[in-house]
């Protein structure tokens, strides 16, 4: 029987560790079926969505496998990926920036070489959408990732499209916290979107390094912003809800 957890903070993070160490003890073996969502809320007294993002990272870390209709079960052992968890949630915000700069800054050299007129006009929707959800007086965090995605998508790559898509549970959370950043003053809110169109503009010129050198600089530039934000953003930014199996 597990045990109840209390605390403000970064509860799907502990539950899923909690998980994680019933399999690894052999507590939960292969091939064992993990309670239901329905139980996992009643034990631990959490949310669902906090359990959703729990099994959401057990199945992104290959220990798990929901099966429809039937539940979520224990998967063989194999070589574990990468850990891409940070110590707290600024050092890991930051940390994932670095990653979008290396990995988008390439993406968008190759989309100025590769997108097609449909691929760019994907690219202008998303953008719009971004707009969009601000004037609703949301922060558009899965807005942003869409675009950056599009950008991925456009390059034919697979391999890169499938990166963007395994690291999307990080990338989302990630981007919730800049946004959520970026929506405290104006003069942020304005900077990304104009980092954004220089993105979009340079791969509709077809001019690769420009666009590699937009995206590096727009990665910089959320670096930046979020190393000037104060203690209390960041104790709230570890109440940040995300709900990784939304789809966006």
């Amino acid at each position: 029987m597990l045990s109840k957890l209390t605390g403000p903070v970064r509860l799907a993070d502990r539950v899923a560790a909690m998980l994680s160490e019933e399999i690894e003890s052999g507590r939960l073996a292969e091939g064992d079926k993990l309670p239901t969502e329905v139980q996992l809320v009643k034990q631990l007294g959490v949310s669902r969505t906090v359990v959703r993002e729990a099994i959401s990272r057990l199945r992104n870390a290959g220990l798990v496998e929901p099966r429809q209709g039937l539940g979520v079960y224990v998967m063989p052992r194999r070589t574990r990926p990468l850990d891409l968890e940070a110590a707290d949630t600024k050092a890991k915000v930051l940390q994932i920036v670095e990653v979008r700069r290396a990995m988008e800054g390439e993406a968008a050299f190759l989309a100025a070489t590769r997108a097609t007129p449909k691929d760019l006009a994907r690219m202008r929707q998303a953008l719009d959408a971004i707009d969009a959800a601000v004037a609703a007086g949301e922060e558009g965090a899965d807005e942003d990732l869409a675009f950056h995605r599009s950008i991925a998508e456009s390059t034919g790559n697979t391999v890169l499209v499938s990166t963007v898509r395994y690291l999307g549970e990080v990338l989302r959370s990630g981007i919730r916290v800049t946004r959520a950043n970026e929506a405290r003053r104006h003069d942020f809110f304005e900077a990304v979107r104009q980092e954004h169109h220089a993105i979009l503009a340079a791969i509709e010129a077809g001019d690769a390094e420009a666009a590699r050198a937009a995206a590096r600089r727009h990665l910089k530039h959320a670096a930046r912003r979020l190393q000037e934000a104060d203690d209390r953003f960041w104790t709230e930014a570890e109440d940040l809800d995300v709900d990784l199996d939304a789809t966006p």
